[in-house]
């Protein structure tokens, strides 16, 4: 027999991980051609070794 509990938790966690995917701002934008795109990061300097 499965274990309820198991079996419950698991849809549980899948039906919070649906309704909070579902609750994003962005899900329903679409960015348009006019949108200024999204700056970048600049690049992490990797420390240098001093030999």
């Amino acid at each position: 027999m499965i274990d309820n509990l198991a079996l419950g938790l698991s849809h549980g966690l899948m039906m919070l991980a649906a309704f909070l995917l579902l609750k994003r701002p962005d899900l329903d934008r679409e960015p348009s051609p006019h949108d200024a795109p999204e700056k970048k990061r600049a690049p992490i300097e990797k420390p240098r070794r001093d030999a």
